[in-house]
């Protein structure tokens, strides 16, 4: 096995900034230092976890804040929610603009807000000149419709615990979107995920937990912790036939150069 030492894994979507992980930060950075996740994006998605992400972003040099209006939350997105945002969106170590997008399986609000909500802050993150992370669930057709309509900015974008095929996954590649893995991939029935794991080209790739939720296996059913990004690096590697060391070193780059990192 490879001495975990050497990896240096970046957790692109993690949320260290739920109650779940109160109290327990330093626990969680530490385990994932050891199973080799050494960077941290923590991601708002409405007021309270933005005011979190930024918060942690402050205090640990490892950790960096994605911040936006998540879909299920659109209906809250007004002027001052926008003016909140921005007020946030120079800050140093504030590096995408999200999760933002659509959620027709929660269904909060009408499709028509989450559309309008969506393509507001496509347009921030133009304005700001970041990259935007996508969250879509039961909505791929129209976030896809979204996103070309809108159109992706110089920075890009992300397809955050993207769960589609190939076919899809390309689409949104060729609109210059990168697609991030969760622990989805690792699951037995994700034949179609991992065909487009195993077919994108690498440096369009990126790993994730989305810690709390979708743990991978061999922790499905439990809490998720950005640690477990580990095994996601794992199952990619067996996919693609490369050290876990190479997928790492590969999708850190890539990760890197999305988010202007040194």
């Amino acid at each position: 096995m490879i001495n975990e030492a050497k990896l240096a894994i970046f957790d692109t979507h993690t949320h260290l900034n739920v109650e779940a992980f109160e109290s327990r930060v330093e626990e969680e950075l530490a385990l994932a230092k050891e199973m080799g996740v050494t960077i941290h994006n923590v991601v708002g998605f409405d007021r309270p976890t933005i005011e979190k992400a930024l918060e942690l972003a402050s205090q640990h040099s490892e950790i960096y804040a994605t911040i936006g209006w998540h879909p299920t939350e659109a209906g809250s997105f007004d002027e001052q929610a926008e003016n909140y945002l921005i007020s946030h969106l120079k800050n140093r170590k504030v590096i995408a603009l999200g999760e933002i997008g659509l959620d027709y399986y929660w269904m909060e609000d009408p499709k028509e807000v989450q559309i309008e909500v969506f393509k507001r802050q496509i347009q921030l993150s133009k304005d700001y000149n970041l990259p935007f992370v996508v969250h879509t669930r039961d909505a791929l057709q129209d976030t896809y419709a979204v996103i070309k309509e809108a159109g992706v900015g110089p920075r890009g974008g992300i397809m955050h615990s993207f769960s589609g095929t190939l076919e899809e996954a390309q689409a949104f590649v060729d609109l210059g979107m990168m697609i991030s893995f969760s622990g989805v991939l690792t699951f037995k029935k994700s034949i179609d995920l991992q065909e487009a794991a195993k077919q994108l080209p690498l440096n369009k790739i990126l790993v994730e937990t989305d810690a709390p939720y979708l743990a991978p296996v061999p922790k499905r059913g439990r809490e998720n912790r950005t640690a477990y990004t580990r095994y996601v690096v794992d199952k990619m590697a067996e996919i693609r036939g490369l050290t876990a060391e190479e997928v790492a070193q590969a999708t850190t780059e890539n990760a890197k150069r999305l988010f202007k990192l040194d």
